[in-house]
């Protein structure tokens, strides 16, 4: 029998077509990250947000991984005064096995959250589950399988307090060396959508998607299409359109080892000669080191 890889978990069945298709596009407004590690180990991470209206936010986050053992330890602090806590501990029971625990406060209203994670990778197999410790509690749970590039997975949710089915979704696609398909029903089997992505070769990546609500009083299948270029090691422009006229495009540029920056529009195709809210642009800074 040949050799099965892990297969993706179910939230990255479309994950190829997806990050085309939304990646790298800094809209809108103006986003900044400083990314620095410390002779340790320890990583910490600036990234502040400003939308259009002037609003800022920001976050604040340190991260230690304990690379021996298999433990990492992430604690973070927003301008929304919020705390937040995240435990890993992959491969550290069993081989395969990840467990996560994650944890918010907010010390003006006390408002508190609790979440555990368990994700569990073998060969032709990724399952994964969490629960909402004081919400319900709730429990979820999906699970892919892989055979020859073949896959299928399914979510379920389940809320424990009230004893009912909260959510239920199910998918399958097919992967190979230079092009992924995909297709998922979401939100209870209400929402259907289909998905490709293509790497053309070295320079030329495309890809789609088609997104059917079955529910809404409109029944039309929203299109949307893109495609990246990258023009060299340091520079990769990307575009996008979908069935509404509305067209994106981005920039990123890799300025020195450390600093990249993006820049990205939003165009309204059938407004053209409009200004305001018919179009936007978007601006990214990132600094690592």
């Amino acid at each position: 029998m040949a050799f099965q890889p892990v297969p993706v978990p179910f939230s990255d069945l479309t994950k190829l077509s997806n990050d085309l298709l939304i990646k790298d596009f800094p809209l809108p407004g103006t986003t900044l990250e400083v990314k620095t590690a410390a002779s340790n180990g320890v990583l910490f991470t600036v990234k502040g947000t400003q939308d259009t209206k002037g609003a800022i936010a920001g976050n604040f986050e340190g991260k230690y991984a304990d690379r021996v053992n298999g433990l990492t330890l992430t604690q973070g602090w927003s301008t929304a005064n919020l705390l937040t806590t995240k435990v890993e501990l992959d491969n550290h029971i069993t081989k395969g096995l990840k467990i996560d625990a994650l944890t918010s406060f907010q010390p003006e209203t006390g408002a508190r959250s609790a979440k555990l994670f368990a994700a569990y990778k073998q060969p032709a197999f990724h399952g994964r589950t969490n629960v909402d410790v004081f919400k319900g509690p709730t429990f979820e749970a999906d699970a892919v399988v892989g055979h020859d590039g073949f896959l299928a997975g399914a979510q379920v949710g389940y809320d424990v307090q009230s004893g009912r089915i909260t959510r239920y979704a199910a998918g399958a696609g097919y992967s190979a060396i230079d092009y992924t398909v995909g297709v998922q029903a979401l939100n209870n089997l209400s929402i259907f959508q289909a998905s490709y992505y293509h790497k053309v070769n070295a320079f030329v990546e495309a890809g789609g998607r088609a997104t059917w609500a079955a529910k809404e009083p409109s029944s039309a299948v929203s299109l949307e299409v893109g495609g990246k270029y990258v023009l060299d090691p340091f520079t990769a422009v990307k575009a996008k359109i979908n069935n509404s006229g509305i067209a994106g495009l981005s920039y990123t540029q890799v300025i020195r080892p450390g600093v990249t920056v993006g820049l990205g529009a939003s165009i309204d195709t059938q407004r053209l000669t409009e200004a305001g809210q018919a179009h936007k642009l978007g601006l990214s800074v990132t600094f690592s080191g």
